[in-house]
């Protein structure tokens, strides 16, 4: 089920982001080009990183939650994201703020968050379905997947995906059930064929045709 967000100017956001591993600086560098602040906080010290790109980075995780960020952007592991969250002094927020994450499963994070966040904050799952080398000429064309979990300031979420959609996304709403359920028949069948080839052993040879080297890249990837 495809569906765009509604196209409204767009306003810079100031964004904390709890994760600043690479899939999250690969973000981070778009929204800084975008005109957003950023703040990031992580486990692993990135002030370094983060100095470089002109992001705040705090190790004090109350002053971080007390920054007064319009979105917090959640890129953690997914087998930390539950310590990560419960970890946090979530008393510390200032006002009602929009909670995004963009793990690679959906349905997990989303219990999480709703588990463990104040009722009064909003919640959107984003998987973008690119990654930093997917994407090397932009993000023009690519799938971003977005479901609104528990979404009242309307006009705060659709900024934050304009982000995505400015940047020539195509926007997909679906639920985080319909997600997961596609992305494990996806996997299993590119692990599966991949698997196949290397066990015949497909080369390369100096009269591939597109589709040839396509399973060839299928192969190099497993």
């Amino acid at each position: 089920m495809s569906s765009s967000s509604t196209c409204l100017p767009q306003q810079a956001l100031k964004v904390g982001k709890v994760g600043f591993g690479t899939f999250g600086q690969f973000l981070a560098k778009t929204m800084i080009k975008q005109g957003h602040t950023l703040r990031a906080t992580s486990q692993t010290g990135y002030s370094h990183i983060c100095h470089q790109l002109g992001i705040s980075f705090f190790r004090d995780v109350i002053a971080f939650l007390e920054a007064d960020n319009d979105v917090m952007l959640i890129a953690t592991s997914i087998l930390s994201l539950s310590e990560v969250l419960r970890s946090m002094p979530l008393h510390s927020f200032k006002r009602r703020t929009l909670f995004d994450d963009v793990l690679s499963v959906k349905e997990h994070p989303r219990n999480v968050l709703l588990q463990v966040l104040p009722e009064e904050m909003d919640v959107l799952c984003t998987p973008p379905m690119f990654g930093p080398e997917s994407c090397k000429n932009g993000w023009k064309d690519l799938p971003f997947v977005f479901e609104k979990v528990r979404v009242r300031d309307e006009p705060r979420c659709s900024n934050f995906l304009q982000s995505f959609e400015s940047e020539g996304c195509r926007m997909v709403e679906m639920s985080c059930e319909e997600h997961d359920k596609l992305v494990a028949r996806n996997q299993f069948l590119t692990h599966t064929v991949g698997r196949i080839l290397l066990e015949m052993g497909i080369e390369s040879t100096s009269i591939n045709t597109k589709s040839f080297e396509t399973l060839v890249k299928l192969v190099s990837s497993q």
